[in-house]
């Protein structure tokens, strides 16, 4: 999936990274810290807008209930530094 800012830069999210980083209860719990939860063969069926600040992404293994918001997803960017060992 890509994603054209609106100050220019471009950000290329791969499928696996998206859904290892998915932001809902079920993946990441109920705590503080964020982690990477790898998921084979992930494959983004559909991206759905909520509203004016995020997108909802529909795996096709089902999963749907990960909201993120595009303040999330720029911080997600794979080309700023996030988790390096989760993009390979």
């Amino acid at each position: 999936m890509e994603i054209a800012w609106s100050d220019g830069h471009l950000s290329r999210y791969p499928w696996a990274y998206l859904r290892g980083w998915c932001p809902c209860a079920g993946c990441q719990g109920h705590g503080s810290t964020r982690r990477f939860v790898p998921v084979k063969n992930a494959r983004l069926e559909r991206v759905f807008a909520v509203g004016r600040y995020a997108l909802s992404l529909r795996w096709e293994d089902g999963h749907e209930t990960g909201i993120y918001s595009y303040a999330y997803l720029r911080e997600l960017c794979p080309c700023c530094g996030t988790n390096q060992e989760a993009r390979e």
